[in-house]
C-alpha cells in the first residue's frame, strides 16, 4: 500500500533494521534553511507557501507536466498554484516529488492523494493544520526530531538569526556553514562588500585572504563546523600566487580574464579557505559538477536558481582534486559530492585511496532519489566503506524535507543492508550497527557535532 509501514522495505530483515534507526534524531550537516523565517517562527499561510513557493524540484516537475509558468512563479494566487500542482500530481507519480509531498502531507496529519478532485479538501485541511503552533517552523523541526542542522551562509552574513533560533530552542539547534562561493568567483561589487564588512580595503589577493580569515574566525566563534564550496569543475592549472594575484587585480579592474586564469584564481582561493578549515578542524565540502541555468528563457525571465540546472559528464573533476587532496592529506576532513552519478566510481576510489579524512557525501540533488541513493550506497559498500559515509544531508530549503527526505534515506539504507543480510553477506547485528552509524552516530563524530 502507498506509503505504508513497508514503504521501500523489501523484506522482514529490512523492516527490523529500519525499526532500529527510524526513531533516531535527525542531524543534517548541509541544507539551505531560511534562517530569517525560522527565527521569526510565523505560521505558514497555506500549503503552497510550505510545499512549492521555494522548491525548484516542484517547479521543474510542474513545468514538465505542462503547467503554465503563471501558476508556478507567476502572478496566480497561492490557491491557484496549489490547485495546478494537485491537478498534475497523478502525472508525477514515479518521481520522488510525488512521494516527498505526500510524506509531507502526512506530517501535517493530512491523508489522501493529491489530485484535481481532492484539491479543495486538502487545501482546507492544510489551512487548519498550519494554524496550529506545532506546525510553525520550530514545531515542524521538533516533529521531524531534528537534533541539529547546518544552514548555508555567505562570509558577509552576520548570523544574528542563528542566535535567535538557538536561544528559543535552549540549545544549539542550527549552526552556520561558511560558503565563500562569491569570494571564489569574485566581482568588484562583492569584494567591496566583503571589505566593508571587515573594515579592509581589498586591493590584492592577500587583502582578500585577510578578510576571509576574519570571516572564518567570526563563524567559528558562532559554532560553525564546516565550509562549503560549489565547483563546476576542478581542473589543475599551472601557476603561482603571484600570477593569481595579477588575475585578481584584473578582476577588480573589470578587465577580461581567461578561463584558465579564473580557474587558477579559484583554486588559489579554495586552497587558502581549506587551510583555514584545517587549522580549525572544520569539514570542507566540495559540491562538484552542477551546470547551472542552462534554460535561457527561464534564466532571462526569473534569474538564477529558478530551475534550469543540470548535470553533465565530461567535466574535469579529477586533475585539480588530486593535488588538493595531497596538499591536505591527513590534515583536512573533506566531503566529495557529485551531481552526475557517472563520477561516483572515480570519487569512491579517490576516497578509498585517501583514507578516513576524505569521505563520499550523500547522493546529491538529482541523485537524491530512492534509485540514486540505492546505487550510491551499494557503491559505497562495495568500493569504500559504509562506516566511512559522511551522512545524509537534505540540501533543502523546505523545513518538511528534514522529515521526508531523511525517512526516505533511512528506508532505502535499511533495505540495502537488509538485502545483504538476506544474501548472507553480513550478520544482521552488524547491519544494524552500520545503519545506526550511517544515520546518526558516525555523522556526529565526523562533523564534530
Amino acid at each position: 500500500m502507498f506509503l505504508d509501514d513497508n514503504y521501500l522495505l523489501g523484506g522482514e530483515t529490512a523492516k527490523r533494521i529500519f525499526s532500529r534507526i527510524s526513531g533516531l534524531p535527525v542531524v543534517d550537516p548541509h541544507n539551505h534553511c531560511d534562517m530569517a523565517a525560522l527565527a521569526a517562527n510565523r505560521p505558514f499561510s497555506d500549503l503552497w507557501q510550505l510545499f512549492g513557493a521555494t522548491d525548484h524540484y516542484v517547479w521543474e516537475v510542474m513545468r514538465k507536466a505542462g503547467v503554465e509558468e503563471r501558476f508556478i512563479t507567476g502572478d496566480a494566487t497561492a490557491r491557484e498554484k496549489f490547485g495546478e500542482l494537485c491537478r498534475v500530481m497523478p502525472r508525477i507519480a514515479g518521481n520522488p516529488v510525488f512521494e516527498w509531498l505526500h510524506l509531507d502531507l502526512r506530517t501535517l496529519g493530512i491523508d489522501g492523494i493529491m489530485s484535481a478532485e481532492s484539491t479543495e479538501g486538502i487545501w482546507n485541511r492544510g489551512i487548519e493544520a498550519l494554524a496550529r503552533d506545532d506546525n510553525r517552523p520550530m514545531g515542524l523541526l521538533a516533529k521531524a526530531n531534528v537534533e541539529e542542522l547546518s544552514s548555508t551562509d555567505d562570509p558577509v552574513d552576520t548570523l544574528e538569526h542563528h542566535a535567535t533560533v538557538n536561544a528559543a530552542a535552549g540549545r544549539t539547534l542550527v549552526r552556520p556553514t561558511w560558503r565563500p562561493d562569491k569570494a571564489m568567483n569574485p566581482s568588484p561589487k562583492y569584494i567591496k562588500q566583503l571589505g566593508e564588512r571587515f573594515g579592509i580595503k581589498i586591493r590584492h589577493l592577500d587583502d582578500l585572504f585577510t578578510a576571509l580569515r576574519l570571516s572564518h574566525e567570526y563563524f567559528a566563534e558562532r559554532g560553525c563546523r564546516a565550509s562549503d564550496h560549489a565547483l563546476l569543475d576542478f581542473r589543475a592549472v599551472e601557476g603561482d600566487k603571484h600570477r593569481a594575484d595579477k588575475v585578481f587585480r584584473r578582476v577588480l579592474a573589470e578587465k577580461p580574464v581567461s578561463a584558465d586564469d579564473m580557474a587558477l584564481l579559484r583554486n588559489s582561493i579554495l586552497a587558502e579557505c581549506a587551510e583555514l578549515d584545517a587549522e580549525t578542524d572544520w569539514v570542507c565540502q566540495l559540491h562538484m559538477g552542477a551546470v547551472r541555468d542552462v534554460r535561457t528563457g527561464i534564466f532571462e525571465t526569473l534569474g538564477p536558481d529558478a530551475g534550469g540546472d543540470v548535470c553533465r559528464i565530461g567535466l574535469d573533476l579529477f586533475s585539480g582534486l588530486i593535488p588538493f587532496l595531497n596538499r591536505f592529506d591527513g590534515r583536512l576532513k573533506t566531503v566529495l559530492y557529485t551531481l552526475d552519478p557517472g563520477y561516483l566510481p572515480t570519487l569512491a576510489t579517490v576516497t578509498r585511496a585517501f583514507g578516513n579524512k576524505v569521505a563520499l557525501g550523500a547522493a546529491w540533488w538529482l541523485c537524491d532519489t530512492p534509485v540514486g541513493m540505492r546505487r550510491h550506497m551499494e557503491y559505497i559498500g562495495s568500493v569504500d566503506l559504509f562506516s566511512a559515509f559522511a551522512g545524509m544531508v537534505s540540501d533543502s530549503r523546505k523545513l518538511l524535507s528534514y522529515g521526508s527526505r531523511f525517512a526516505m534515506f533511512r528506508r532505502v539504507l535499511a533495505d540495502v543492508l537488509g538485502r545483504m543480510v538476506d544474501l548472507g553477506q553480513m550478520p544482521e547485528q552488524l547491519a544494524v550497527d552500520i545503519a545506526v552509524g550511517m544515520s546518526y552516530a558516525n555523522v556526529k563524530k565526523f562533523w564534530n557535532l
